[in-house]
């Protein structure tokens, strides 16, 4: 059975890049841990458009969280490791790992990333494209 794609009008041309990335943003972590926001950011100073990732990563450490930027992914990853020293009578907070994969587009630039009090603030900056107009001149076939 073939799949018909949305890209896949002849209209558009050379989008294939974007149909994988749109495969791979599909395939990535649907477990919902962490939880995350996206935030847009006002502008300062008249720069491009930022945004912020914020995960829910209480109960990790820096050492213990991973950011990494492969192929127009943005991957974060926490490892925690089971602490056999300690004889829990309950254990409600669970020590996991966890990977959530982030797909950028073209133009956005990883900035910083802060953990404070449990939340990891990751910023991005959008780039603004340079607008290029030309004109295409046409010539005669013999």
């Amino acid at each position: 059975m073939s799949r018909i794609s949305l890209l896949s009008n002849p209209l558009l041309l050379g989008f294939e890049e974007i149909e994988r990335l749109i495969e791979r943003a599909n395939k990535g972590s649907s477990d919902g841990y962490p939880p995350y926001n996206i935030e847009r950011l006002e502008a300062v100073n008249g720069e491009g458009e930022t945004l912020r990732i914020t995960l829910a990563v209480a109960g990790f450490t820096r050492d213990q969280l991973e950011i990494t930027l492969a192929d127009s992914q943005l991957i974060v990853r926490g490892k925690q490791t089971e602490e056999k020293s300690r004889n829990y009578l309950y254990r409600g907070i669970a020590a996991r790992q966890f990977t959530r994969t982030f797909v950028l587009a073209e133009g956005i630039e990883v900035r910083s990333a802060d953990l404070s009090d449990g939340l990891l603030a990751i910023d991005l900056k959008r780039l603004e494209p340079e607008r290029l107009v030309r004109t295409i001149e046409i010539s005669g076939r013999k």
